[in-house]
């Protein structure tokens, strides 16, 4: 027995002297050759990755790179190397997931194809409703409400539901795509604006004298004798301020969170009834009679922008959901699209006559009505349009327009009551199930609530450009580094701001050309005032015949 233990105790210390043999070899190979193999080896790898893919993968993931392949040469270190490499990975990673993840997006955009000879805007609404599946059908209906007109409604965020307001005095709260009726009361005075608070659990009034919040079983909650003849609100779901105009031409911020103004100043512009909100840094824009286009925060009493974007009074204007393009619509039968990141003209248009509201949909449709048509445009923005994409007549005159989210659904209230087409294109057809879920259930409601209400945004954040939050404060960094300078023995770090505090080149010549324009003028100005010295006109006389020419 002690024989064949000495002889299986042997056996592994030969082939441990091998391994350690072979190690000590693969030591003396030089460095040049080891990181040669390695990026072979690494090639190797990714070569294998990709071509373990599926194709419809990897057309996916070709969307996603946004650079090519790492050079290893000119790296000197090991650890260097080891890091960038393992970055890399995480890239490739990541692009991996998003193609992944875009093959569990199976919904697409769909538009309108007209045959040969014929125009998109030549279908009408039952053409379009017989083609289409039966749950698509159900959206295009018409409620007759001619009593109580003209209305003006609002979809909820999830765009499940719907809240009409009648100018005189019917307010209703449905579920639209089911007809279920949530409530409906008169409140015995006139309507001028309803709203959707963050939940589809309270919405709030704009009445003859003062604005009211109720459930949506119709209950009042709450009466706001602070927001007095208002005309338009908006909501700002991520600050949960209720913004409204009046009137008097007061712009006010109130908190539903918890019930405080957060400010109440006068716009020093009249009687305020355009307003409208930018989705993307929840600025507020208002619309003037002499033709200028102002944006506000509750931060600041004054504009933080003033654009004249027309000749005649704004009847309305709209902003898209990424804060691009704003579109104004002007009394001199003219719509305008703008660039709000460098304020100019991208698109003018001359309609055939006054417009009246202006509505942008997720895919950057344009909806405008002209009395009782409604025009919807496709690619307005980017091209010019010579033929609107789709055209409807209303029973009576447009009162309100609004795209529901999600879908490819137009709402118009009108002088006669309320009316849904089907705009195909319109809408987003992939959401997002935790920021707003058209199926969510009771529980998953309250969980939201509580979560928006954790992560609530304060109103002191909001600016022209949400970047800037990110950005450093130089001026509070250099009042730190002037601390620890007047502080013994701390030397404080070196930290470079010219960098920051540099204008661009474009702006620096817009400047010198501008000083240019100014002293130009300047002179001409002097030389007008030289030559009227010179000129004077002095009382004519009977011997001036002989004074010499």
């Amino acid at each position: 027995m002690s024989r064949y233990f000495t002889v299986q105790a042997a056996a592994p210390e030969k082939e441990t002297n091998q391994l350690t043999n072979s190690n000590e070899a693969a030591e003396k190979v030089p460095s040049k050759k080891k990181k040669q193999t390695q990026e072979t080896v690494g090639r190797q790898a990714k070569k294998s990755e990709t071509a373990a893919l599926p194709p419809a993968l990897k057309k996916a993931a070709a969307k996603y790179e946004r650079s090519g392949r790492i050079k290893l040469r000119g790296i000197k270190t090991e650890v260097q190397r080891k890091k960038i490499q393992a970055r890399a990975q995480k890239v490739r990673q990541s692009v991996l997931q998003a193609a992944r993840a875009e093959l569990l997006l199976p919904e697409d955009v769909g538009y309108l194809q007209a045959d040969e000879g014929e125009q998109t805007f030549q279908l009408r609404q039952h053409d379009i409703a017989n083609a289409v599946d039966i749950t698509s059908c159900t959206k295009y209906f018409d409620l007759n409400l001619a009593e109580f007109g003209p209305y003006s409604i609002n979809y909820s965020r999830e765009s499940r539901h719907l809240l009409l307001g009648g100018a005189r005095g019917h307010v209703a709260a449905l579920d639209w795509v089911t007809k279920n009726l949530l409530c409906e009361t008169n409140v015995m005075e006139s309507v001028h604006a309803v709203q959707w608070l963050h939940m589809p659990t309270m919405f709030a009034v704009a009445q003859k004298s003062w604005t009211y919040i109720y459930d949506s079983q119709g209950v009042e909650l709450h009466c706001l004798k602070a927001l007095d003849n208002v005309l338009r609100m908006a909501f700002l779901p991520y600050h949960f301020l209720l913004v409204t105009a009046s009137e008097k031409g007061y712009l006010s911020w109130l908190d539903t969170s918890i019930g405080k103004m957060v400010t109440q100043f006068s716009a020093k512009s009249g009687r305020l009834n355009v307003m409208k909100q930018n989705p993307y840094n929840a600025v507020i824009l208002t619309g003037h009679t002499n033709g200028v286009v102002k944006m506000w925060t509750p931060n600041v009493k004054e504009p933080l922008v003033s654009m004249l974007c027309a000749k005649a009074p704004v009847r309305d204007l709209a902003v898209d959901q990424r804060g691009l393009y704003l579109a104004t619509a002007s009394a001199d039968r003219t719509l305008k699209i703008w660039d709000l990141r460098m304020y100019k003209t991208l698109n003018a248009y001359k309609l055939q006559a006054g417009p009246g509201h202006v509505s942008f949909s997720q895919k950057e449709m344009v909806a405008l009505s002209l009395g009782s048509f409604v025009e919807v445009y496709k690619d307005c923005c980017r091209s010019v349009v010579t033929a609107p994409y789709l055209r409807h007549k209303a029973p009576g005159t447009v009162s309100s327009l609004e795209f529901c989210p999600y879908e490819d659904v137009l709402g118009i209230g009108h002088q006669r009551g309320f009316t849904s087409i089907l705009v195909p294109g319109s809408g987003e057809p992939n959401f997002d199930a935790l920021e707003s879920n058209p199926y969510m259930t009771k529980q998953q409601r309250r969980e939201m609530e509580v979560k928006a209400l954790l992560e609530k945004v304060q109103p002191e954040l909001i600016c022209l450009d949400p970047k800037r939050l990110g950005k450093v404060n130089v001026a509070r960094m250099e009042a730190k580094v002037d601390e620890y300078k007047k502080k013994m023995g701390v030397k404080p770090k070196a930290i470079d701001t010219s960098k920051v505090q540099k204008k661009s080149s474009k702006l620096k010549q817009a400047l010198k050309d501008q000083s240019v324009k100014e002293h130009i003028k300047q002179l001409q100005q002097e030389k007008k005032s030289e030559r009227k010295d010179h000129t004077e006109k002095k009382p004519k006389t009977v011997l001036d015949r002989f004074r010499p020419k």
